[in-house]
């Protein structure tokens, strides 16, 4: 795993993943970049994905019935969320899927590369994130560095110190 940024791969990665790298190098967390072609779905993903050791993620940007709470809510890529089971774990009347702007206004990302590393862009100031508590058993976690043409591996202990440098409300949930 790498914990300095090569200058060189600096000019050839997409404007979103600067600052994700930028970050870890920030906190001296490690992490390896696993290039593959662009992926939308968890499903698309896989094939790319099965030489990669880690646990992958999905991400979700969910919003209460009012629009006011955004959630980020993270899952091993192979569990189903049950998204009325969660509202009532969460306490909301009602979650639904956060539109494209609503995604781009509150993480910065487009559909297809939906990443806890949306997190570095300044309207994620309120975003709440929800993961599930099962991934607390997973040594090192995959996720798209803001762009779904490449995947990152990085050690749960570091993603955790990720999450705490950000400040957003984090909760543990049995999804």
């Amino acid at each position: 795993m790498q914990a300095v940024i090569d200058p060189l791969i600096m000019d050839l990665v997409h404007p979103n993943e600067a600052p994700v790298y930028e970050a870890l190098q920030r906190l001296q967390i490690r992490w390896a970049r696993h290039e593959h072609p662009p992926v939308f779905t968890v499903e698309e993903a896989q094939a790319h994905w099965a030489s990669i050791p880690a646990t992958h993620c999905k991400n979700l940007l969910l919003r209460n019935k009012k629009g006011t709470t955004h959630y980020l809510v993270i899952v091993e890529s192979s569990k189903r969320v049950d998204i009325g089971a969660l509202t009532t774990k969460l306490g909301e009347d009602r979650l639904s899927f956060a539109s494209p702007e609503r995604l781009a206004a509150h993480l910065g990302l487009t559909p297809g590369s939906v990443s806890p590393f949306g997190l570095l862009h300044p309207g994620s100031r309120d975003v709440r994130v929800i993961i599930d508590a099962d991934l607390r058993e997973a040594r090192d976690v995959a996720f798209h560095p803001n762009v779904n043409t490449a995947t990152i591996v990085l050690a749960w202990a570091d993603f955790e110190r990720f999450l705490s440098d950000r400040g957003n409300i984090v909760r543990f949930v049995q999804i």
